[in-house]
């Protein structure tokens, strides 16, 4: 269970690449007493930011092995990230950033629960908290503060939806998660607001089937399990299948949709999301030029 490590600070568009910018020269970089002043962010920030690396995917945690410390390697997505899409301008990586967020419980328990268990569509805070802690007392024997778990949320809502107005330029700076508009905060209440496939991205939705790991799903299930777009992304059925017909007229996807006696089934040809995910950006790179 993960709760309470971004120290009440949502991820901003430029901190990743200013994490991997100070990892590069230094794997220890977040362990070192003057980070905060390397960085240029406060202490609780470094710490934040330290969690939301992780949390993306961005970087992993390893071992020095002169010494067994702990060090923070670059992994196989942030090395992507990194090359072609460091400052967030493709729905695709925010997307993907999204999901890497959210596929797991840990470490950010509260974002996994609210896009994976929660069916509501519409909540109010107060609502939520009461649901999320009778959702942990009954699969968890565990007791966590009320205030961290208020916190939680608070935070994940500001990821999605802001309305900040602070002239503070740290703060000004908003999530690279806003522009999915997946949550938005009205009259007291949540709601979650579901986009258009392209808003999502083809190549983020492929790469999350290909994640999924299974060669054949239903339409029904990529619309109602965890992990897959219509929980993740809050997509609409008409939505998938628009999705998936896109997918397969643009023959370059290793997808297949079988409509045949109402089945509704989607064959995906599974590759390594990875080297799927550098051949997109790749291609992606061409056609900006």
């Amino acid at each position: 269970m993960g709760f309470g490590q971004h120290q009440s600070f949502y991820l901003r568009i430029y901190w990743l690449r200013k994490a991997i910018q100070q990892i590069n020269k230094n794997n220890r970089f977040f362990y070192e007493k003057n980070a905060s002043e390397l960085i240029g962010l406060g202490p609780n920030m470094v710490k934040s930011l330290k969690h939301w690396i992780e949390a993306a995917d961005i970087c992993e945690v390893g071992k020095r092995e002169s010494d067994s410390k702990a060090i923070h390697n670059i992994t196989p997505f942030g090395i992507i990230f990194n090359g072609y899409d460091p400052y967030i301008e493709l729905n695709d990586t925010a997307s993907i950033i999204h999901y890497h967020i959210v596929d797991e419980k840990e470490p950010c328990t509260t974002w996994y629960w609210l896009f994976n268990e929660y069916d509501k569509i519409s909540f109010s805070k107060e609502e939520a908290l009461n649901d999320f802690m009778a959702w942990i007392n009954k699969n968890y024997d565990t007791k966590n503060s009320e205030d961290t778990l208020e916190r939680d949320l608070d935070c994940l809502i500001k990821q999605y939806y802001s309305r900040n107005i602070s002239n503070d330029p740290e703060e000004v700076i908003q999530s690279p998660l806003t522009p999915l508009n997946l949550l938005e905060e009205r009259e007291g209440k949540i709601f979650k607001k579901s986009p258009k496939y392209d808003e999502v991205g083809l190549t983020a939705l492929m790469y999350v089937l290909l994640k999924n790991g299974q060669k054949e799903v239903s339409i029904e299930e990529i619309e109602r399990s965890r992990k897959l777009w219509g929980k993740v992304f809050n997509l609409q059925r008409s939505e998938i299948v628009r999705a998936i017909e896109n997918l397969v007229s643009t023959t370059r996807f290793p997808i297949e949709f079988d409509r045949t006696n109402r089945l509704d089934l989607v064959r995906v040809k599974l590759l390594d999301p990875i080297e799927f995910l550098k051949e997109e950006y790749i291609r992606q790179e061409r056609v900006l030029r």
